[in-house]
């Protein structure tokens, strides 16, 4: 092989190599999306009937429920075929929703809810789950708690985590006395002082509790990695909207692309999981409410990002 043969095979090897990776780099997409199972939770599908739903769909993601993976296994089902059964799918379950009142004030309630929210996390990372939620279960009334002693309770479930393999992530709710407000859990998980910190926001609850959409720009995109994404109405207000008011994305007043933008991460993609707690919809066809749910938010993404 002469000089210049030589050196056109090593351009050749060179260009092989650069031009997938190019290639792979421009197919990488700002959002993934997923289905909360909340938004089917009506139907009581059960665990796998739900999954098999969002897959044929069109969901690649989904939040299940920790109550209705337990009553799977209460069923006589394992977590080894819950693996099996997502995995044939073609599914990832980005992360799962609980209700452990690790915040509360009572020791001994806490002590409690930290070894149910160790078993739940065992479970889910069997199941090669991520992330499970943190909302402020059990505090959502009553006193308002020291942010510094959240801090300290949300720090400790982060250390559960790091030995589970399940990042729990701080979640707002907008109806509750305590993190109904970005600069509350904003607060909290600074002021954890761990590194694994990580804030689970919805359009809803940023709307209820008042904080409002552009306290999303507020948040530092590394606390972003999940977001919960719904519509709410022009009406009832504020003040007197529910949970059951949330409709599909698009269909309320949120400024969406204001989120959009405000969400979008270069660095990595952003996971936009639906929920709603829609009776209407519960009453609907639960495959026709899947694939309308992820029309609507491909739909707005498209004209933004």
């Amino acid at each position: 092989m002469n000089r210049r043969e030589a050196l056109s095979s090593i351009a050749a090897v060179s260009a092989a190599g650069i031009v997938p990776a190019e290639a792979a780099k421009a197919k990488v997409q700002p959002f993934i999306y997923s289905l909360n199972m909340s938004t089917l939770r009506g139907q009581k599908l059960g665990f796998r009937k739900e999954l098999e739903v969002a897959a044929k769909a069109g969901y690649g993601s989904v939040e299940i429920w920790v109550s209705t993976l337990q009553d799977y296994l209460k069923g006589g089902g394992t977590l080894q075929e819950a693996k099996r059964i997502i995995g044939d799918l073609g599914l990832k379950v980005e992360d799962a929703i609980g209700f452990a009142t690790w915040i509360v004030d009572d020791e001994t309630a806490r002590a409690k809810a930290l070894d149910q929210l160790k078993g739940e996390m065992e479970q889910l990372a069997a199941i090669g789950c991520p992330r499970i939620a943190a909302p402020p279960m059990g505090a959502t009334t009553g006193a308002s708690l020291d942010l510094a002693r959240v801090a300290e309770r949300y720090r400790a479930i982060l250390e559960l985590g790091d030995k589970t393999g399940v990042v729990p992530h701080l979640e707002l709710w907008g109806f509750s006395k305590n993190l109904s407000r970005v600069g509350e859990i904003l607060y909290v998980a600074v002021e954890s002082g761990h590194p694994s910190a990580r804030l689970l926001m919805d359009v809803y609850h940023l709307h209820k509790g008042g904080s409002g959409m552009e306290a999303i720009k507020d948040v530092g995109k590394p606390l972003i990695e999940i977001f919960h994404v719904n519509d709410y109405p022009k009406t009832p207000p504020r003040e007197s909207i529910t949970d059951a008011d949330r409709v599909y994305v698009g269909d309320g007043i949120a400024p969406w692309k204001d989120v959009i933008q405000s969400l979008k991460n270069p660095d990595k993609p952003i996971i936009l999981s639906f929920e709603v707690f829609n009776k209407d919809y519960w009453a609907q066809d639960a495959l026709q409410v899947a694939k309308t749910s992820l029309a609507k938010m491909k739909k707005i993404v498209e004209g933004v990002a």
